[in-house]
């Protein structure tokens, strides 16, 4: 008997679609599944259903007082069934992270942040002192099925004079990790130079907020994508959006879109006051923003399911697949007029809504904010 059986639901190309769950696992898939016997069935009436959705850039460690949150609010009820701190913690604060998120009903992960304080203050890395490689390195042993990444946060008013310094300690403790242990690098303002920055990154090394609006970002004096940009993107540098409240700019996307520089994964940089206030709000209304220029329902959820899963290792998720992880969202798409902002207060409109109505996190079956 199963735990729970999904009928009647539709897979994002199109197609019929039914799951059967048990022990937190996909054990059934197939268009019209016969002779099942299960202990709940959820009807899904024709609603989509992928696996689970991945927010591979959040903030959630609850005790912060600048960027924080409670990752239910990040993750199950907006329809995100895995969330992923992007270096809210270091190593003198990611133990009592831990053991906050393993009262969670969102699966939660971490990168830990180059800086042993984690983001206390704007300028973690504006003392290179903070960066104490063997503590790094003790943090990751203890946590190994919890921290899947490191961070280093590589613009001015967070390393103030210390340039490229703290990215090249991030790269020696990454190879120290085995060369392939994920690594992602947020940009911003300069100095160091978004060049300085890219030059040291890898085949696999992530960068967040590549589509921002700013002076030190992909595009040159010119409104073209910089030789250097193509340069990484070609080497395999994983270019990833990290909307945030600063970081997402709809001209800078639809020049990259329009030349081939496209997204590998979709995150947002949630955190409490950009989910509340905008223009972040929640995957689904990023989503929303990425379709707007001509990416399909099928592409941008692989964005957040198969790839985020692929880059940080998550090898029993982003798949519906059979042994797989039982994470899924189920949601609907509904036809809604709306006005969708970027982060510089740019305006493009839109006239569908993606509505999120279950999160299912190892079998377990949660109702989103949208589900009336």
């Amino acid at each position: 008997m199963l735990d729970l059986y999904l009928k009647n639901g539709k897979a994002v190309d199109g197609t019929k679609i039914e799951i059967g769950i048990l022990n937190g696992k996909i054990i059934a898939l197939g268009q019209n599944l016969t002779d099942i016997t299960a202990k709940k069935t959820l009807d899904l009436k024709g609603k989509f259903v992928s696996a689970g959705w991945i927010d591979d850039h959040t903030h959630c460690y609850e005790k912060l007082s600048l960027y924080f949150d409670d990752p239910d609010e990040d993750g199950i009820k907006t329809g995100v069934t895995t969330v992923i701190d992007a270096g809210s913690t270091g190593s003198d604060n990611i133990k009592d992270f831990y053991e906050i998120t393993r009262g969670k009903k969102t699966n939660v992960y971490a990168m830990i942040n180059i800086s042993k304080t984690g983001i206390l203050a704007q300028d973690e890395l504006g003392d290179i002192s903070r960066i104490q490689e063997n503590q790094l390195l003790d943090s990751v042993s203890k946590f190994p099925n919890f921290i899947v990444g490191i961070k280093a946060r590589e613009s001015h008013s967070v390393v103030i004079n210390n340039g490229i310094l703290p990215l090249i300690a991030a790269k020696k403790v990454q190879h120290k990790l085995g060369g392939h242990f994920p690594l992602m690098v947020h940009v911003g303002a300069n100095p160091p130079e978004l060049k300085s920055v890219l030059n040291l990154m890898d085949k696999d090394d992530i960068l967040t907020h590549v589509y921002n609006g700013k002076s030190n970002g992909i595009l040159d004096d010119n409104g073209n994508i910089e030789s250097f940009v193509w340069e990484a993107y070609q080497r395999g540098v994983i270019f990833d959006i990290g909307h945030g409240t600063d970081s997402f700019n709809f001209k800078t996307f639809s020049v990259a879109v329009k030349d081939g520089l496209t997204p590998r994964t979709i995150s947002t940089d949630i955190y409490n006051r950009n989910r509340k206030n905008g223009p972040v709000y929640d995957m689904a209304t990023t989503l929303e923003k990425i379709m707007l220029f001509g990416f399909s329902l099928a592409q941008v959820i692989d964005m957040v399911t198969i790839e985020p899963a692929k880059s940080f290792h998550l090898i029993t998720k982003g798949k519906l697949k059979v042994n797989f992880d039982a994470d899924l969202t189920v949601f609907e798409i509904k036809e809604n007029n709306k006005v969708l902002n970027d982060s510089n207060g740019n305006k493009m409109s839109s006239n569908k809504s993606i509505n999120p109505v279950f999160s299912i996190v190892g079998g377990n079956v949660y109702k989103t904010k949208g589900n009336d």
